[in-house]
């Protein structure tokens, strides 16, 4: 199984979109608190649409609650745009987890210390352009990350 973590996420409609997406993809969808909106967000069910109810998502109330989880990832990726790291060049495994900071800030500091071994990014030609949406770049991570090792039926 794969594992999508968000931390902190903002936006409601992103995060119902990569519900969604982890619902069809049977990813496991962990969100790391707090959040920029209420999981009963009229937005969040919309974009996550009757998806929802068939998600597999973990609720942690901060960074150490999730790493002590039980039902975590053995490796994490953490995708950012501080690193010249491609997601292309990893040899993703099963049970690795793809983590995604919120839509403002990213991660913080200490969490890209904590990780500095494990920091990719996706490339884009357009170096004056930020970044891409959160949903789109998790998606393009599930994806990737399933081809590698599995299958989708």
């Amino acid at each position: 199984m794969l594992h999508l973590v968000l931390y902190q996420p903002e936006i409601p409609q992103n995060t119902g979109n990569i519900g969604r997406m982890c619902a069809i993809s049977e990813t496991r969808l962990h969100l790391i608190y707090p959040l920029g909106f209420e999981v009963t967000d009229k937005y969040l069910k919309r974009s996550g649409m009757d998806y929802w109810n068939q998600l597999d998502v973990h609720h942690h109330k901060d960074w150490e609650a999730f790493k002590s989880s039980e039902l975590g990832p053995k490796r994490i990726w953490m995708f950012t745009t501080q690193t010249e790291d491609l997601y292309w060049d990893v040899s993703f495994e099963d049970e690795d987890g793809l983590l995604f900071g919120s839509e403002g800030s990213g991660c913080p500091d200490w969490l890209h210390q904590k990780l500095k071994h494990n920091r990719i990014t996706i490339p884009h030609k357009r170096n004056s352009l930020r970044s891409l949406n959160l949903s789109t770049s998790a998606g393009i991570g599930v994806f990737e990350a399933l081809r590698q090792f599995s299958k989708l039926d």
